[in-house]
């Protein structure tokens, strides 16, 4: 166990063993959620002044830890925008070597390390150490061609003319908000639903 969690375990010790009427014992979590807050740590901050505010509602160290939920609140707020505008800096940078990438090439590539290091000097993740979801595909794998003379026919198109991007937020799963909202992007453009279309079947067989 971290030495940063100890406090922590131990005062959870403390709430289930000692009577709520014990003074000291809310300063405590005071105080704890303060060093928690002073380090940068403001979600364990939060959720320790929460658990502190319903179990003592009416002691001073809950008035305090009152007082101090809204600097903490801002600090989370402020710390969430600065990651989400990061990750959107890295994706703009992914969405524009994709559109240098077939201009040059006539189709988006197979994979974003595909884009290293002609037009990435690397891939960018997410603030969160995430990496971004890709996928390249054939919006038209089958195309009818009517000749002027002769009957018409069939062929597999293989170029991958389209492609979706994603960051699927903290919790690497669709749908969420905060830092666990999704941003999607289809051929460089903004998507505002709740996921990609499906991909038209079948894909050409691609060596």
């Amino acid at each position: 166990m971290s030495s940063r969690l100890m406090p922590l375990f131990l005062l959870g010790t403390l709430l289930a063993c000692q009577p709520d009427q014990d003074p000291r014992l809310p300063q405590s979590l005071y105080e704890e959620g303060r060093k928690l807050s002073v380090e940068g740590h403001g979600p364990q901050a939060k959720a320790l002044w929460n658990d502190l505010i319903a179990r003592y509602p009416g002691s001073d160290a809950a008035t305090q830890a009152k007082k101090d939920l809204f600097f903490v609140n801002a600090m989370i707020e402020r710390d969430q925008n600065e990651k989400q505008r990061a990750t959107r800096v890295a994706l703009g940078k992914i969405l524009g070597a994709l559109a240098r990438y077939k201009e040059k090439r006539g189709e988006y590539p197979v994979s974003l390390n595909d884009l290293v290091p002609d037009y990435l000097d690397q891939v960018p993740q997410a603030s969160w150490n995430h990496p971004f979801f890709y996928r390249a595909y054939v919006g038209q794998p089958i195309v009818s061609i009517t000749p002027k003379r002769g009957p018409a026919r069939q062929l597999f198109n293989t170029k991958l003319d389209h492609y979706d991007l994603a960051s699927l937020g903290t919790d690497l799963a669709p749908g969420g908000d905060g830092l666990a909202k999704d941003l999607l992007f289809h051929d460089g453009e903004s998507v505002d639903t709740a996921g990609f279309d499906p991909i038209p079947q079948p894909q050409p067989f691609r060596p």
